[in-house]
């Protein structure tokens, strides 16, 4: 009898295995039909080899790891509004809102079919929940106007995806498992914002984007290719962003991370080649960003080295000891560049003449807008004109482009939303920084959420100086650091410390002392 059992109980998971195969084989069948029904010969092509590799390596694919670095290659790599799909559907499947979903969907199920046994905390629920639901009662306090204008719709789109792109907080947090992962993925993020700041310099000095010729190999087909900026006497970069002030702002909130990566990173095993490797990552960052032309890009990192010489004044000096060579050798090789975003601040009056030019245009400077900015605030100071009531192109514009996320938010939403906009970017810094100053609290953990809040303080300044929300990358890029310090805060480290047990590093140090 204990045999049969043994035998039954055995057969069981082969038996499983086979029905898995089985509803596999089903999907890609299905997907062959649909690509052959509905697609041409070329993607045809394309799709059965995609569907036949992911057949056979699916138990090295779809890993939790293995996505992990997936979601982050596509949003560091692959341009946001820039490709698509090839699928003709009726609108763009870009390739981070297919992954974002399938991922999402495989969340859900999850936790459907095992429970939330194994959930981790997000820690940043409720801010995220206020965000979202202050910018849905600012849409519900202005429907009647907003449905008779027909934005309504427009309300609820731009409502959904904000808590699209924040999901990621949610999916990151749920794929990140061991400290190792962790490390290589902080590591994986860091260099991949070198190679990005290369590619920049790349396209300053050829005009040549190579992120747009992912298409030239990958299955993929490009929306628009036709964005272009000059400054300083040539094209600004725009590498994987949306736009050159965006890129900035991406190489700034990477930073932290490097510098975090130089005490804490297990490789290369000597201090000095570690220090060697990640400072030629800043460097090659700092490259991109005079390739993105970006004065925004230099204001939040001076806002982020006052925000460390406040906090930590004695990393800020060597900060500052690393970074004045650094910045003096940028200077003495591109000194046009330098100029421009550098020392052209330095000129109080040029800088207020360049914002309060064009007056009445669409290009007019972001202290031209303030008066009618704050006019339309005044119209509607408790819950704003609603998300989407502003439309700054086409026929229909009716107001500025202000190149301020923080200023148009206040318009939209109101003094409600403002309190959702504190809760999602200024209290994590608050928790952040309570959180690496608090006794007991291992030195790789404190310096790992310290450097995430200078992340989060680099991009809530950059809101300043323009729409943040349009450009999706770096707000994406936050998210995946809110899950990495949400796991830095919650995980347990490998030498027994937990979040409910703050003082056990100095037990330790005392039971040390003792013996």
């Amino acid at each position: 009898m204990t045999d049969q059992r043994t035998v039954e109980s055995s057969a069981r998971p082969v038996r499983g295995s086979s029905a898995v195969s089985i509803l596999i084989g089903v999907a890609a069948a299905a997907v062959v039909i649909v690509a052959v029904l509905f697609l041409e010969p070329v993607i045809v092509g394309g799709v059965l080899l995609v569907v036949c590799g992911l057949f056979v390596f699916r138990r090295e694919v779809f890993t939790r790891t293995t996505m992990l670095f997936v979601l982050i290659a596509v949003i560091l790599f692959i341009p946001i509004r820039r490709y698509a799909l090839p699928i003709p559907i009726g609108f763009a499947l870009e390739p981070y809102r297919v992954l974002i979903a399938g991922l999402l969907v495989w969340l859900a199920l999850t936790v459907i079919l095992r429970g939330r046994a194994n959930w981790k905390p997000v820690v940043w629920g409720w801010p995220i929940a206020i965000f979202l639901w202050t910018a849905f009662f600012s849409l519900m306090a202005n429907s009647v106007a907003l449905t008779q204008s027909g934005f309504i719709t427009g309300g609820f789109s731009n409502v959904f995806q904000l808590a699209f792109l924040l999901s990621t907080v949610v999916l990151v947090r749920q794929l990140l498992s061991t400290e190792k992962v962790t490390m290589v993925l902080l590591n994986v993020i860091v260099f991949s914002g070198a190679i990005i700041g290369v590619l920049a310099f790349f396209e300053r000095v050829t005009r040549r984007n190579v992120f747009l010729m992912l298409g030239n190999f990958l299955p993929l087909q490009i929306l628009r290719d036709d964005a272009e900026s000059l400054r300083a006497g040539g094209n600004r970069a725009y590498a994987s962003s949306q736009h050159p002030i965006a890129l900035a702002v991406l190489f700034c909130m990477i930073i932290p991370i490097a510098i975090y990566l130089i005490k804490f990173s297990v490789w290369p095993a000597y201090q000095f080649t570690r220090t060697l490797v990640y400072v030629a990552a800043i460097g090659a960052m700092m490259v991109g960003m005079l390739a993105a032309v970006s004065r925004t890009g230099v204001v939040t990192l001076g806002v982020m080295f006052l925000f460390v010489l406040l906090l930590r004044p004695k990393l800020a000096g060597v900060l500052a000891a690393i970074g004045l060579p650094i910045a003096v050798l940028l200077g003495l090789i591109f000194p046009q560049l330098v100029q421009t975003m550098v020392l052209s601040l330095f000129d109080i009056d040029g800088v207020i003449a360049s914002q309060t030019t064009s007056v009445g245009l669409a290009g007019q400077g972001r202290l031209a807008d303030l008066p009618e900015a704050f006019a339309q605030f005044a119209a509607a100071p408790f819950a704003g004109s609603g998300i989407a009531s502003r439309i700054v192109v086409g026929e229909g514009a009716n107001s500025q482009i202000l190149d301020n996320q923080w200023l148009g938010s206040l318009i939209d939403t109101g003094v409600v939303g403002m309190v959702g906009m504190f809760a999602l970017f200024v209290w994590p810094i608050v928790k952040l920084v309570r959180f690496a100053m608090r006794p007991g609290v291992p030195p790789q953990r404190g310096f790992l959420a310290f450097a995430i809040a200078t992340s989060t303080v680099a991009y809530t300044v950059s809101m300043f100086f323009h729409d943040s929300f349009a450009f999706m990358q770096t707000l994406i890029v936050l998210a995946i650091l809110y899950a990495i310090a949400a796991w830095a805060m919650t995980e347990k480290t490998a030498d027994g410390w937990t979040p409910d047990a703050p003082a056990f590093a100095e037990r330790r140090v005392a039971a040390r002392s003792a013996s």
